[in-house]
């Protein structure tokens, strides 16, 4: 006796597929809303540059420099970008960590009753 399985159905398209021209509508509407966001908006204010270590980026490795809060509120986004600065990821996390390896190797991070 042979076991064979049943495949499955290669899905339907479905009955309201889009156009190409309701695709490049959609994607060009999804790219304006983008550049609404604060993140875009500090890219376009304050270039594609680390205000710590000066690295410049490009477009593929644009991923890699961040927007940091300069107040840590990130409901604060005015339209102005006084409260944003371009960091990289590198310069990011050592703005937001410089006093953990003291905390830790003096027991201020520590619970109460873990030490």
């Amino acid at each position: 006796m042979r076991f064979n399985p049943r495949r499955p159905k290669a899905p339907a398209p479905p009955a309201s597929a889009k156009t190409y021209d309701e695709i490049f509508a959609a994607a060009k509407r999804d790219q304006l809303a983008r550049g609404q966001d604060y993140r875009a908006r500090s890219l376009a204010l304050h270039g594609w540059i680390c205000a710590k270590c000066a690295r410049e980026f490009e477009e593929a490795d644009l991923h890699l420099l961040t927007v940091h809060h300069k107040d840590g509120n990130h409901d604060n986004n005015p339209a102005d970008g006084s409260n944003w600065e371009n960091l990289c990821t590198y310069c990011h996390d050592a703005e937001h960590s410089p006093g953990l390896l003291g905390d830790y190797l003096t027991g201020r991070d520590a619970k109460p009753g873990k030490r």
